[in-house]
């Protein structure tokens, strides 16, 4: 799995990037959020996510910070949101927007992005409305440099063989308890008791 790409910006459209990489150019899809936040600058980093659409066709996304990421893995998480769908939310609105939809459970808001019908929308919020946190638009595990430990620590506790979702769910549930001043070894730990 490929974290971020970094090297020269060779192309950019609303919809996707080109990132030449020691020589290799990667394609990614993006939202019209990092479109904006990548500007011109000559030199790009883009944090990505890659996502199948049948087991041999994968799919790049690129993202300009972590939180749009993050949210984007948490949409497509969601049953009948696919990666398009989830980056025409990202592009239609902010993801402060997004979240406070999810929760406030404003089915309204997210039906008005093309493609999101009703029970889609209601999906998405009675699907995240614990993971985005009672009346916090913007959680901890969102927005701070924990994100990176509990990336990492997930991704040990997948290759140790457990379940991704259940693994996810423990490393929230220890980072919303325990607050976000642990180390990976720590979480990992924490996960492992409760897994």
């Amino acid at each position: 799995m490929i974290y971020h790409v970094e090297g020269k910006l060779v192309e950019k459209t609303p919809t996707y990037a080109v990132i030449d990489a020691a020589g290799v150019g990667y394609i990614m899809q993006i939202s019209l959020n990092t479109f904006t936040k990548i500007g011109d600058s000559e030199n790009c980093k883009l944090f990505t996510e890659q996502v199948y659409i049948r087991d041999d066709m994968p799919r790049f996304f690129g993202f300009a910070d972590i939180a749009e990421r993050n949210l984007f893995r948490q949409l497509v998480s969601v049953s009948g949101v696919g990666g398009t769908s989830a980056l025409l939310m990202l592009s239609s609105l902010s993801a402060a927007e997004i979240q406070s939809a999810i929760a406030t459970g404003n089915v309204t808001l997210l039906k008005s992005v093309k493609g999101i019908g009703e029970k889609t929308a209601q999906r998405i919020i009675v699907d995240l409305k614990d993971k985005i946190g009672k009346g916090s638009l913007s959680p901890e595990f969102f927005v701070s440099s924990n994100n990176i430990l509990k990336e990492e620590a997930l991704s040990a506790l997948v290759m140790l063989g457990f379940n991704k979702g259940a693994a996810d769910k423990a490393l929230d549930k220890i980072i919303r308890t325990e607050g976000t001043g642990q180390t990976v070894e720590q979480l990992i730990k924490a996960a492992l008791k409760s897994l």
